[in-house]
């Protein structure tokens, strides 16, 4: 299942905020969704981004693709910056051969 962090549109009319949710990637925009990581409110000023930064990485480390306007504020909120020294940590140290 293709898995996708993307924004959920909540509110009234003309007063959108937005949550941040993990949803398969053919399920409607606000439709079904997984989890929701955080939200973004576009309507303060500034506007006001909260981001669970443990499950964000958590999702992203099991493949998760960002939308574009996600990505934007993952990358605002440093997890796209922590995902990358993630991902550019060495994860245990390979065997070496042994010499006969």
């Amino acid at each position: 299942m293709a898995v996708r962090i993307r924004l959920k549109r909540m509110g009234a009319k003309k007063r959108p905020f937005y949550r941040l949710v993990v949803a398969p990637s053919t399920a409607p925009r606000d439709g079904r969704f997984i989890e929701t990581i955080g939200y973004y409110n576009p309507l303060t000023d500034p506007a006001t981004v909260q981001v669970n930064v443990e499950r964000a990485l958590y999702w992203l480390e099991h493949g998760a693709q960002p939308s574009d306007t996600a990505r934007d504020i993952l990358r605002r909120t440093g997890v796209l910056e922590a995902f990358q020294q993630r991902k550019a940590q060495p994860t245990g140290t390979s065997p070496t051969p042994a010499e006969s």
